[in-house]
């Protein structure tokens, strides 16, 4: 009776270790033929990480190799839910939101997740990366990376650009020029143990390939010298906005560009939409009287007149179409030379009036006016010029003095240096060479000829005509003692909301020095100056300062 007893449990344990040896075999068997690859997968996870090597970033020097835009050090700090315990989590939320401010709701989520690698601060001061590892906190550690760093803060920053937390470019240069300057990225693979530690063990490396160095055509010293000035006219004015350029008249090269308002390129999440639009090319406006100077140039190259031939300016009150055309001052009979000197509007529109429309037309297009100059920055625009089947009866009292036609203050210094390079018109450009880690040139930029607006004889007839305009006409404030300026002002009423606006105008100055044997060529415009808004009184005061500043520093720097 006993051994039945026993034998019928001996039997039971036995038929479930039997069972239980079948389940097993079972399992073992899936695990070695249908899930190994799987479990060998995670297990090759858990102790092997790639790691991608950052390439270092291209610097952006200018004209003298001075760096705008370089890469320094910066600390990236990362987390290992998995292998943080709930303590160390409560430390991290307790300390890491105030240290990085960041929300704690951020902190919660990131380590709330089951991975082996998250982020939590991207590229961060060194001095922030050595109070969080005094805190000595597991499952958190830092990568070093690297940062870009605008070392002249605001300075020239919407030629420059800037680039994002994970060094690709957004704005300016370092968009225009990504492809050069980003590189491209490599590889490591980094062996861990069980306690997921580095055991700084490598089986896979690929090298990065580090970014093409910029050098841009900027010259520092002479784009602090065009801020200052624009800043201080900025201050005396206090307009919505303004721009100045400065060009070299031989090669087109943009020796300085600058924008109000702007925005520090180490600052960018404060900075606004506004703050950030590159004006210079991207802002077009009715420039006014500056565009006298196109329809003198017309005149002289078809012979029509000549600079002392006499124009009755009708006292200040003239009729085109249904329109009263005005004069600021009522002026009688001018010579050719005295309408463009004083700026007379009805002298300008008579002598665009035995032109026709056709010949205004041809030289508008002849200086570019309604073409993207298509200078090597995002965001131009080209400007509108109409054809004559399109202009209604007041139009020819319009377009020669600078209504019903917009233009970009890039369109306005490549057409006023082309005047003092003796009527050949140069393609901007703001980059001189492209050149790789090891100072080998691998791209470079040649001054360009886009073509030969007008003659020579004309370049220099109407120069002489500029220059009259500053020694003794509207633009007596640009005026640099010991050095021959020529130049325009141009003052024009703003369109806001389809008509023009009372109270509300553009001023601007365009010129070119030393006149007698041009260097460069410079323009400045306010936009909403007030309380006084005229181009001579506003604008020309700024171009002199940037013009007078600029030549005493390139005659000694060469």
């Amino acid at each position: 009776m006993q051994f039945r007893k026993y034998g019928l449990r001996f039997s039971l344990i036995f038929l479930i270790l039997i069972v239980a040896l079948c389940g097993f075999s079972i399992k073992l068997v899936l695990i070695q033929i249908f899930k190994s690859s799987h479990l060998a997968s995670l297990a090759e996870k858990q102790h092997r990480h790639s790691i991608e090597i950052e390439p270092i970033r291209g610097t952006i020097y200018d004209r003298n190799l001075r760096p705008m835009a370089l890469n320094i050090s910066a600390y990236s700090l990362f987390a290992n839910p998995r292998m943080m315990t709930a303590k160390d989590k409560a430390k991290a939320l307790k300390y890491l939101p105030e240290l990085l401010n960041i929300k704690p709701s951020f902190v919660k989520e990131r380590l709330a997740r089951k991975k082996y690698f998250i982020w939590i601060k991207r590229k961060m001061p060194v001095d922030m990366a050595d109070k969080i590892k005094a805190l000595k906190i597991a499952g958190l550690s830092f990568m070093n990376e690297s940062k870009r760093f605008y070392p002249n803060g605001a300075l020239a920053a919407h030629v420059i650009g800037y680039a994002g937390t994970d060094n690709t470019g957004l704005e300016g240069m370092e968009l225009y020029y990504e492809k050069y300057l980003k590189g491209e990225a490599g590889w490591s693979q980094i062996i861990r143990d069980a306690k997921q530690q580095s055991l700084m063990l490598e089986n896979y490396y690929v090298a990065p390939k580090h970014g093409k160095n910029l050098v841009l055509t900027i010259d520092e010293t002479v784009q602090y010298i065009t801020e200052r000035a624009l800043d201080r006219g900025v201050e005396k004015h206090n307009p919505k906005g303004a721009t100045a350029i400065v060009m070299d008249v031989k090669t087109g090269e943009i020796i300085a560009l600058a924008n109000r308002p702007t925005y520090n390129l180490d600052d960018v999440a404060n900075s606004s939409l506004e703050s950030r639009t590159n004006r210079a090319v991207s802002y077009v406006y009715e420039p006014g009287s500056v565009l006298k100077m196109i329809t003198a140039a017309a005149a002289l190259e078809e012979g029509a007149f000549k600079e002392s031939d006499e124009i009755f300016c009708e006292n200040g009150k003239y009729r085109v179409a249904n329109h009263i055309l005005t004069d600021h001052r009522p002026h009688g009979t001018l010579t050719f030379e005295e309408v463009i000197k004083l700026s007379s509007n009805i002298g300008t529109v008579k002598i665009a009036q035995k032109l026709g429309p056709d010949i205004i037309y041809k030289y508008g297009q002849r200086f570019r006016l309604g073409k993207k100059t298509n200078i090597s920055m995002k965001g131009e625009v080209s400007g509108w010029l109409k054809a004559p089947k399109l202009w209604s009866k007041t139009t020819i009292g319009a377009i020669p003095i600078g209504y019903e036609v917009t233009v970009t203050p890039i369109q306005l210094v490549c057409a006023v240096a082309a005047v003092a390079n003796g009527g050949v018109y140069m393609k901007p450009q703001v980059v001189k060479y492209i050149k790789d880690q090891q100072d080998n040139i691998i791209k470079s930029f040649k001054p360009e000829v886009v073509d030969r607006i007008i003659s020579i004889d004309t370049a220099n007839r109407v120069n002489e005509i500029l220059s009259k305009v500053v020694e003794d006409g509207t633009g007596k404030r640009a005026r640099i003692d010991g050095v021959k300026v020529a130049g325009k002002t141009g003052t024009a009423r703003k369109v806001v909301d389809g008509a023009y606006a009372k109270g509300k105008y553009y001023a601007s100055f365009v010129g070119f020095a030393p006149a007698d044997n041009p260097r460069i060529a410079a323009v400045v415009i306010f936009d909403e100056p007030h309380p006084s808004y005229f181009g001579g009184t506003v604008s020309a005061p700024v171009f002199k300062e940037i013009v007078e500043n600029a030549l005493k520093y390139l005659e000694i720097s060469g």
